[in-house]
């Protein structure tokens, strides 16, 4: 690989670490390229945000590439949830702390397996509203976090898939695929609901978008070094 065909346009498979935010991601590889790299202007950017507290498939596209960002934004997603039971917080993840306990006895495999169809096909969601909507230009993340009250509208969205893992313990590992726009961390609050408990995202990995795959993609660092070498500086 040269300094022209990156300019020409790659799409980098990056494997996001815990707690990063995708800014991060591309912010590292971005710097990584310009500046130690003297690609300068080079644009880098990426195809669908994921949370700092989920792990997993990003699609960065560098270069000419960036104009095909679009493209893969609406390809279809899978992930991995981790979704705990009997109890919810306020960001229905655990960046905030748990709110309220609820009973769990009665929930086990059989009782998820009942409830999954309300949650497939085309269905209306609620955003968190610890999320990056905007509203009046303020992201309403920044509103909840500042103790103002959010009020979210349902979302029309596409779950094409739900499969069961594994459950033990309250936790269950789910398996979603779904298309652009659903919030995972609402799909555990909602099964809380439907379950007459309650729920909270514990874990994500995100690992497709279309036919790419998470096995095999570079962390952010991977792929600086990886530059490196290639561009011999």
């Amino acid at each position: 690989m040269t300094a022209d065909d990156i300019k020409a346009g790659q799409v980098l498979l990056v494997d996001k670490p815990l707690e990063w935010t995708s800014f991060q991601a591309v912010a590292k590889i971005r710097y990584t390229l310009q500046k130690e790299l003297d690609l300068k202007k080079l644009k880098v950017g990426h195809a669908g945000t994921l949370d700092p507290l989920a792990t997993g498939l990003l699609i960065i596209c560098v270069g000419k590439k960036t104009k095909e960002i679009s493209s893969y934004m609406g390809q279809l997603k899978e992930y991995v949830a981790e979704i705990t039971f009997g109890g919810t917080t306020p960001s229905y993840d655990l960046e905030s702390e748990i709110d309220t306990k609820f009973p769990t006895e009665h929930i086990d495999c059989a009782a998820i397996e009942a409830v999954l169809p309300k949650f497939t096909g085309d269905i209306q969601q609620y955003p968190p509203i610890f999320s990056a909507i905007k509203r009046g230009g303020v992201r309403i993340y920044e509103k909840a976090r500042a103790g103002e009250e959010v009020v979210v509208e349902p979302r029309s969205i596409t779950i094409n898939e739900l499969e069961i893992c594994s459950f033990e313990n309250n936790v269950l590992s789910l398996r979603v695929r779904c298309g652009k726009g659903t919030y995972i961390r609402s799909l555990a609050h909602d099964l809380g609901k439907a379950l007459k408990s309650g729920a909270h995202l514990s874990g994500l990995r995100r690992t497709k978008i279309g036919n790419f795959e998470a096995d095999g993609a570079k962390d952010p660092i991977q792929w600086c070094e990886y530059f490196k070498e290639v561009l011999e500086f």
